[in-house]
């Protein structure tokens, strides 16, 4: 293993302008995210952490003025911001580890309209379209980067949610995914089921500080 591992982790949530006063999104927060960058700085690695605009981020005081320093924010609002950095970041081949936690809207307004819609209106009908799979964008800009996706799903079953997870870790060609599901999130839980490449759960951990320990554990256990 290198000596410091290169991660760069995705966080928060995206922002899908609709006019110069509206947007839509979703409810990500950042806090896993977070957990993970904090965890990993705590072991070692140099981090680069891309959030939405309005995401929980890492703090100065919760891992010290030190291990700040092998810390690197880039906030971005879009979905197209999102390709852009991790284009500009992968460019080089110097990371070891993607860590795709964030939150990436399906489906954005068509136009963007510079001025405030008049809120006179009846009925305003807003066309959306669907955004790229950022998530397997990444192997093809690089292929020797060890990459680790989240799935969320609302309401499936714990074999719907595995199954569900695994193709999406096949299509998007990457070595481990998470699996969530909302119903649990919303119960003001967190439960995790890590899923490998052959659909097998390895671990199931709950809260988010548990699952950012568990998950840059396995990385760096992957990576020696």
């Amino acid at each position: 293993m290198k000596e410091r591992l290169k991660i760069l982790i995705t966080s928060g949530p995206t922002r899908g302008p609709i006019d110069a006063m509206r947007y839509i999104t979703n409810k990500s927060t950042g806090r896993l995210g977070t957990e993970i960058a904090k965890e990993a700085l705590n072991q070692g690695a140099r981090v680069t952490f891309i959030y939405g605009k309005g995401s929980i981020v890492p703090d100065i005081k919760d891992v010290g003025e030190n291990l700040y320093l092998n810390l690197k924010l880039i906030e971005i609002i879009t979905v197209s911001d999102l390709i852009k950095s991790i284009n500009q970041e992968l460019k080089d081949g110097t990371y070891d580890v993607v860590i795709h936690s964030m939150a990436v809207l399906d489906y954005v307004p068509d136009k963007y309209i510079s001025d405030k819609v008049a809120s006179g209106k009846d009925e305003w009908i807003i066309r959306l379209i669907k955004t790229p799979k950022v998530i397997k964008m990444i192997k093809e800009i690089a292929p020797d980067i060890f990459l680790v996706g989240f799935k969320l799903e609302f309401n499936k079953t714990k074999e719907e949610l595995i199954k569900i997870t695994h193709e999406v870790l096949i299509k998007s060609n990457s070595d481990l995914m998470v699996a969530n599901d909302l119903k649990d999130l919303e119960k003001e839980r967190h439960v995790a089921y890590f899923v490998d490449k052959n659909g097998k759960v390895i671990d199931v951990k709950k809260g988010k500080k548990n699952i950012a320990k568990k998950l840059v554990k396995f990385i760096f256990e992957e990576l020696r």
